[in-house]
């Protein structure tokens, strides 16, 4: 990281351990992990910076699968029915390296309505080794029939203290 990168990238939380203001989700998800029951489809919605993305990379590393074996996908750019059918084929071949390939959706609100239909197919019955996350700011636009498919989970905004804490924390380390 260079000494000019943003501050916002040099500071997100790496494990569980490190987020704040979201026990709530975070005790479900280490359980799920030590339960060895994982859901097949997750949804984080809440506002900007809440640590929604963060919160799916995190779960990710915490099953063990590798950069290789996580696909990132920005519904916002990629948000089409040609895009998710490519989705679709490729969740059958097995992972590289890890137990599970891992989809993060950014922005799933994005995606079209026939997308969408095509996403819940998928999503209804995955692959064992498929887990997806999902990520949005505009829960109300996702559609019914993929939120009843997902396990959701509502981020907070930080508190006032968790904020200052952080910027004292941050403004201490950079000095």
């Amino acid at each position: 990281m260079s000494e000019h990168g943003a501050l916002y990238r040099k500071y997100r939380p790496q494990a569980f351990a490190e987020v704040r203001d979201q026990e709530h989700i975070v005790s479900v998800l280490e359980g799920a992990i030590a339960k060895g029951t994982l859901p097949h489809a997750l949804l984080f919605a809440g506002t900007r910076g809440t640590g929604k993305t963060t919160l799916a990379r995190i779960f990710a590393d915490a099953i063990g699968t590798t950069e290789l074996d996580r696909y990132e996908i920005d519904a916002a750019s990629n948000r089409g029915i040609d895009d998710i059918r490519e989705l679709r084929e490729a969740v059958h071949t097995v992972p590289y390296e890890s137990q599970y390939k891992v989809y993060i959706i950014d922005e799933v609100h994005m995606l079209s309505k026939e997308a969408f239909n095509a996403l819940l197919k998928t999503i209804e019955e995955p692959p064992a080794h498929v887990v997806f996350m999902m990520a949005t700011t505009e829960i109300d636009k996702v559609l019914d029939t993929v939120l009843s498919r997902c396990q959701v989970f509502t981020l907070n905004s930080p508190s006032r203290a968790v904020l200052a804490a952080t910027v004292t924390k941050v403004a201490t380390q950079e000095g």
